[in-house]
């Protein structure tokens, strides 16, 4: 489950910052104040792109400031192409990347970034491998070269493998102790059933698997110049840079059958009841959601916006109901995440068992209210100026454009998708954010998973259905 929520701090932030603004007008301003000045045109980087003789797609932005580039390269292939009886195995794969290459030992590779002012890290999410690294300008060559080499020529020396096995499961023991993880991944389930898409996570039968030869096999049949994209942003001249992927990566050549495409997640499911129970908790960790659809659906920026109103900021509904006015948790919100096969809405909130009930009831009320009570003019002015206040500080961070247009490319949208993101955004109406409570926010369609003790919160629970015990 790609949650993308990489930037909640950020979001959180902006919309404590748009909560005092909101605060403070409710204080009346002197009359002769001037008028808002028009909004600026938004800058957009020129995008420069080419497709390599064997298959690879690079993506080049010059950009001018700090004397660094930096380097993402994309490789379709991710947590849902991984074997149901091995799930996540090319999470484990994707971090040992750097660990040692057929010419270097992870040591080697450590030393290199650190004389070229590096750095470096490699991830598996539900629908591709990432690499994400960086130098200064000036050792442009070297950063290509190096990427390359882990991409390309991993050796996934044994001893590392071990010691990697080792600290995955200790990760999963402190993860499966985690309330918010339990309910997260109980959430999946409820959410993509079957579909990979509920996969994403390593257990004890991943690790045990992870051999090196295993995870050769893996990486042999995932990294594939056809199915990968390279992104380099930054300070350097876009013939240079296309100049050095052809040197670095122009040898790379696909072999045996290509992956197929991962199915098309559900976009609507059976609203599940689901407990994990957690016997003596003295909260309720609550998730209250469904599927949706995906980042290239038509949807995606409407409901955005509408999840942003109900959900998404510190002036939300939730927000504002939940914890403003009754008091119940201290930080409840939702989200959309849109991946390239499908995606999801929930509401993550987490309350004392008293109160268990009482939030439920509250979360059904408010998500009903998406289509019943239109999004008035300061909602919905609020909600597109965050959505694009935190998408413009987001992009002017070289690493974070870098990461963006990655993801875009995985989850099947344009390079131009850059600049229109947050015109159309702006183009939102009531009338489609109301059109996205009734297709999306129906209470009746929504999942519950909690986490809790069930002594302590059985009855409250009896209103809203039969909970069946999660068991993964």
């Amino acid at each position: 489950m790609k949650t993308k929520t990489t930037f909640k701090t950020l979001a959180v932030a902006l919309g404590l910052a748009l909560a005092g603004v909101a605060q403070a007008s409710t204080t009346a301003l002197p009359k002769d104040l001037p008028a808002y000045g028009p909004d600026k045109p938004l800058p957009v980087p020129q995008i420069a792109q080419r497709t390599l003789p064997n298959g690879l797609t690079v993506w080049v932005v010059p950009r001018d400031g700090l004397p660094k580039v930096d380097v993402a390269l994309a490789v379709l292939g991710g947590t849902a192409a991984d074997d149901a009886a091995t799930p996540a195995l090319s999470q484990l794969m994707a971090g040992l990347l750097n660990e040692g290459t057929a010419s270097r030992n992870s040591r080697s590779i450590a030393e290199a970034l650190q004389a070229i002012g590096g750095d470096y890290r490699a991830s598996a999410d539900d629908d591709a491998v990432n690499i994400r690294a960086s130098a200064l300008s000036s050792h442009a060559p070297q950063l290509l070269e190096l990427v390359a080499d882990t991409a390309l020529h991993p050796s996934f020396p044994a001893n590392e493998v071990t010691l990697a096995r080792a600290n995955a499961l200790q990760s999963l023991k402190v993860q499966e102790s985690d309330p918010d993880w339990q309910a997260q991944r109980a959430f999946g389930h409820a959410a993509y059933g079957e579909h990979p898409y509920a996969r994403d996570s390593l257990n004890e039968a991943s690790i045990a698997a992870a051999t090196p030869e295993r995870l050769k096999s893996l990486h042999d049949a995932r990294f594939r110049p056809d199915r990968a994209l390279l992104v380099i942003v930054g300070r350097i001249d876009a013939d240079e840079a296309f100049k050095l992927a052809q040197q670095q990566f122009g040898g790379w050549k696909a072999s045996g059958e290509a992956l197929a495409d991962t199915a098309p997640a559900p976009r609507t499911a059976a609203p599940q009841r689901l407990i994990v129970p957690r016997e003596g908790a003295v909260q309720s960790n609550i998730r209250y959601g469904r599927p949706a659809v995906p980042a290239s659906d038509a949807d995606y920026i409407p409901l955005t916006v509408a999840n942003t109103i109900l959900g998404g900021g510190f002036t939300s509904r939730i927000t504002q109901d939940i914890r403003e006015d009754k008091g119940y948790s201290y930080s409840p919100w939702s989200r959309y995440s849109a991946n390239r096969a499908g995606g999801s809405t929930v509401a993550t909130v987490d309350v004392r068992n008293e109160v268990t009930g009482a939030t439920l009831a509250e979360l059904a009320k408010l998500y009903d209210s998406m289509a019943s009570q239109p999004a008035s003019e300061q909602e919905l002015a609020g909600a597109k100026r965050l959505v694009g206040g935190i998408y413009l500080l987001r992009n002017q961070i070289q690493g974070s454009l870098t990461a963006t247009l990655a993801n875009y490319w995985v989850d099947g949208l344009p390079p131009t998708f850059l600049g229109s993101y947050v015109a159309e955004a702006n183009k939102v109406t009531a009338d489609q954010v109301q059109a996205m409570g009734r297709k999306y926010f129906a209470a009746k369609d929504q999942s519950i998973v909690i986490v809790g003790d069930p002594k302590a919160i059985d009855a409250q629970l009896k209103p809203y259905g039969e909970f069946t015990v999660f068991k993964p």
